[in-house]
């Protein structure tokens, strides 16, 4: 079992610190919060504009999010640039005590995609004690008008669902992908993850629903040294890999080929991972010294569930630009962003990600173009958004 976020504090990762709110925000010289991501992807005080652009959190595990939070970090972090205060709808639960992740996704979300309408999607309930996704994705299926992106922060192991229950969860993907849905999912924070057998022989561990052909997964970056802004590195913790699941799709077969037949040093041993399947993460975003409101106070909190939603904004930004244009939302992003690397800031630095750290087992390196650490790397604003008008 996985929740991502209860590993290193939710797929929002460990709560690094906490501190009473204040007005002075001359503190924050150290980690990120919105403006640091604007400055860094370049989006400056650009917001939507079109008043039917959509975007939305899916919630699960009694995750609940605070509206006077919301309203507090937005009024905090939100003097730069034109936002909403409010969540536009929720569908579902939320009736309880305020959590991480949800708190996490809609302050973030609703930073980098501003002015966009979102919704707060809750799931209740559980499947075999994990995520109800098949139930979420089955309600979406139901809905005649159902938001145009998605950002997920959550996923279980692979080797702890069925092969029929993953393919079922997929056509559902599909279908709402047909419907020009947009869906992102955390990557996770165990790196190339480790699963060890009963003969003491292990193996990468991957994820799903991130191991999916049918979602874009979003892995995690750092800057490269404390108080800067200007260049990132992969964070070793940004789950990547290969799926022992689902086969390569046709639109990420040239790219990771050039990956694994490349000169880059130190890739595991294949026996660790099946590589002519499913690669992931498509994309990444910072991940790493984030602060959110929690329950009235400011809290430092890293993973990457806090890169989802930052890319989701910026997906949303996207949009909008084809909205007012005349032109359909981008819909299901991996065709795209697979015809289009340059539109993002390659991530070449940092240590390759964790694995097997008891026998001394590394996961898989950076390189130059998409690796199983950062994807592509990080969006750039103008470029993305100058890629999907041509799209």
């Amino acid at each position: 079992k996985q929740w991502y976020q209860r590993r290193v504090a939710i797929t929002a990762g460990k709560i690094k610190q906490t501190m009473p709110l204040s007005d002075d925000l001359s503190a924050f010289r150290y980690g990120v919060h919105p403006d640091t991501l604007r400055k860094r992807y370049n989006v400056s005080d650009n917001v939507a504009t079109n008043a039917n652009n959509s975007q939305a959190t899916a919630q699960f595990l009694k995750q609940y999010y605070s509206p006077g939070d919301l309203t507090k970090f937005m009024n905090h972090f939100g003097k730069g640039f034109p936002h909403l205060n409010k969540i536009s709808h929720e569908v579902g639960p939320n009736s309880g005590k305020a959590g991480l992740e949800a708190n996490l996704d809609v302050q973030y979300i609703m930073s980098l995609g501003a002015n966009v309408s979102t919704t707060f999607w809750s799931t209740g309930g559980l499947n075999k004690g994990q995520e109800p996704f098949l139930e979420w994705l089955l309600d979406l299926s139901n809905t005649s008008q159902i938001p145009h992106i998605f950002s997920v922060s959550y996923g279980d192991h692979e080797r702890t669902l069925s092969a029929e229950f993953m393919n079922r969860i997929n056509l559902e993907f599909q279908k709402i992908g047909v419907r020009g849905v947009s869906v992102l999912f955390a990557s996770g924070d165990d790196g190339a993850g480790c699963h060890r057998f009963e003969d003491e022989s292990y193996t990468f561990e991957p994820d799903f629903p991130s191991s999916s052909p049918f979602v874009t997964t979003v892995g995690g970056t750092m800057f490269t040294a404390v108080f800067s802004d200007v260049n990132e590195k992969g964070n070793d913790i940004s789950g990547g890999g290969f799926s022992n699941i689902f086969s390569m799709p046709k639109y990420q077969m040239e790219t990771v080929s050039g990956y694994l037949n490349s000169s880059v040093k130190g890739l595991p041993d294949s026996k660790y991972y099946n590589s002519s399947n499913r690669a992931y993460p498509d994309v990444s975003a910072m991940s790493d010294d984030f602060w959110i409101i929690i329950d009235r106070l400011l809290m430092n909190v890293a993973g990457t569930s806090a890169a989802t939603p930052t890319v989701a904004g910026l997906i949303a930004l996207a949009n909008d630009a084809r909205l007012n244009a005349g032109k359909p939302v981008l819909g299901f992003l991996n065709p795209f962003i697979y015809l289009n690397p340059d539109i993002f800031f390659d991530v070449t630095l940092g240590p390759p990600s964790s694995a097997c750290w008891l026998d001394d087992l590394e996961g898989y390196p950076l390189s130059e173009g998409w690796d199983p650490v950062t994807g592509f790397g990080t969006p750039d604003y103008h470029r993305l958004v100058a890629a999907a008008m041509k799209y």
